[in-house]
């Protein structure tokens, strides 16, 4: 469920990006499709590897 929830953010995140590019003028529709799964790889695999980072762990070392 909390996968779930975070990949929706990652995809809003994601279309903000692309339409504050398009916005500027940095990115073309031309060029949307390869952009977009650039910038959603980056930013899903930023996220995952933080959230792992800041996940409780179930292991307990003594």
């Amino acid at each position: 469920m909390i996968m779930k929830s975070i990949d929706e953010q990652i995809l809003r995140a994601t279309k903000e990006m692309i339409v504050k590019f398009i916005e500027m003028g940095r990115l073309s529709p031309t060029n949307l499709h390869e952009a977009f799964k650039d910038i959603y790889a980056t930013v899903d695999e930023t996220v995952k590897k933080n959230v792992n980072k800041t996940a409780p762990s179930n292991d307990q070392q003594d």
